[in-house]
């Protein structure tokens, strides 16, 4: 294990930069920053998630998922460094095709909401397409492998594939866009 925090507050920050894994300095702002931040940012609304109440299949996916994360955080603050594999995209794909079988095919665009848990699995899905999305712009001029990117790919889609699992589970069903509604 590294080197343990004593002090929480290093100052070494106040000057507009941050440390990456391998002892490098980058801006705070820099594209690598923002991916890693936002995968951090994708963990905490999944932990949000687990604080609701979830089917305990559900709750092990998503645990087994932080921890992932976490994995692919530090991934990305340390260039070079590999941590998300291609068993693990095929995993998050048996995941999806496991819990996908179960629902109905879908034929109108679907609302986040259904219930407390969908609702919170909808919010970590488009934080997860963020993550996704600052990783491709981190991509566009540092190397990204593309597990990486193909990890939260299928990971935003599987939490889409929960968000209607947990509507369903909680009663409430999914909310469905009505395209010809009148204002």
């Amino acid at each position: 294990m590294g080197n343990r925090l004593s002090k929480i507050y290093t100052k070494t920050g106040d000057d507009g930069t941050t440390g990456l894994g391998d002892g490098s300095r980058v801006a705070k702002d820099s594209a690598r920053v923002i991916a890693y931040g936002t995968v951090d940012e994708a963990n905490s609304c999944i932990g949000l998630l687990l604080a609701a109440t979830l089917p305990d299949d559900v709750r092990e996916v998503l645990v087994r998922i932080q921890h992932q994360l976490f994995d692919l955080g530090g991934e990305l603050c340390i260039p070079g460094h590999a941590a998300i594999f291609d068993a693990d995209v095929e995993a998050l794909e048996a995941r999806l095709d496991h819990y996908n079988d179960d629902l109905p095919a879908l034929k109108d665009f679907i609302l986040p909401g259904g219930g407390e848990a969908a609702a919170r699995c909808h919010i970590a899905r488009t934080v997860v397409r963020r993550a996704e999305r600052d990783s491709v712009t981190l991509s566009r001029h540092d190397a990204v492998r593309p597990q990486a990117i193909r990890y939260l790919n299928r990971l935003s889609d599987l939490l889409f594939v929960l968000a209607r699992v947990l509507a369903r589970a909680d009663g409430q069903g999914e909310v469905l866009w009505e395209h010809a509604r009148r204002s």
